[in-house]
């Protein structure tokens, strides 16, 4: 897969579909490959007229990492706790820009853009950063990050805090169980793709430290409710009805900050993309894309 210097990083990304289709911009979540975005799902996005751009953010998979300058994140969420002020190693705003500069590197002026949880929060910041860029804006089981929106389950939130795997077996292991509880009771839990993701995760990456600093970004990241409402471009909302990370009051939220924006709710969704959703998102996407033809 090619990598390119963007915003002073470097990102690995991947192409699929014709050069000359739609460009759509995927954006992965907290701790997540660009593979997480499954190749299935990529392909039947292509099938449908898009150029599929995914890529791995800054601190995971095999884009730039920031261990140096922050190898051990805990202090600082210590002193999040305790209600000071932090300065994260970078801000959801400097992984907006990372995804801006590489549309730009790639010679595309302006994408439809698709972000899936903390990835969503970045595409938002993208289509407010670089109004210009975003065609259209998908926002996926994501939120606006306002302190007053409920939490997720605390059993769940708890993952959050859990300590980093130590060696393939229990890393594979511990992301197969997270993935299972982060489902929803609306679709079957398909273990096997879940295992197969995370061995190739592993394999492909078995760096963990940036997910500590990527959250780091998400909590002192301000709410983006107001900012939200200057946006122009066509937007969608979509939502499993029953996330336990985010819950579904996150996702109304985003939709009803940005004017005009459609908003789907999935039943029996998780904090998740099940093979048995992909039909009636990228439907949804697709007809937003329309929008803009």
């Amino acid at each position: 897969m090619p990598n390119t210097r963007a915003n002073g990083v470097n990102l690995e990304f991947e192409e699929i579909g014709e050069g000359g289709s739609a460009p759509l911009l995927l954006i992965m979540g907290l701790g997540a490959q660009m593979i997480a975005w499954d190749d299935g799902f990529c392909h039947q996005l292509a099938d449908r007229g898009f150029r599929v751009i995914r890529f791995d953010n800054r601190d995971v998979g095999r884009s730039t990492k920031f261990i140096d300058r922050c190898p051990n994140p805990t202090p600082f969420f210590v002193d999040l706790l305790q209600g000071k002020t932090v300065a994260a190693p970078y801000t959801l705003d400097d992984m907006a820009d990372d995804a801006a500069a590489l549309l730009q590197e790639l010679g595309i002026p302006a994408a439809h853009i698709v972000g899936a949880s903390m990835g969503g929060m970045i595409a938002q910041l993208l289509a407010i950063r670089h109004p210009d860029r975003a065609l259209t804006l998908t926002s996926i089981m994501s939120t606006t990050g306002e302190p007053d929106l409920p939490q997720g389950e605390p059993a769940v939130l708890a993952l959050l805090s859990q300590p980093l795997p130590a060696g393939r077996q229990t890393a594979i292991e511990q992301a197969v169980a997270t993935s299972r509880l982060l489902a929803g009771g609306g679709f079957e839990f398909d273990e096997a793709r879940s295992r197969r993701l995370a061995e190739a995760s592993y394999d492909r990456d078995s760096d963990a430290t940036g997910l500590g600093r990527q959250l780091l970004a998400i909590m002192t990241a301000p709410g983006r409710r107001a900012a939200l409402r200057s946006l122009k471009a066509p937007s969608l909302v979509i939502h499993g009805a029953a996330d336990p990370l985010v819950p579904l009051a996150c996702g109304v939220d985003t939709a009803e900050s940005i004017s005009g924006a459609e908003m789907l709710v999935i039943d029996g969704m998780g904090h998740e993309l099940p093979e048995g959703a992909w039909s009636r998102v990228i439907d949804a996407v697709a007809v937003l894309a329309q929008q803009r033809e």
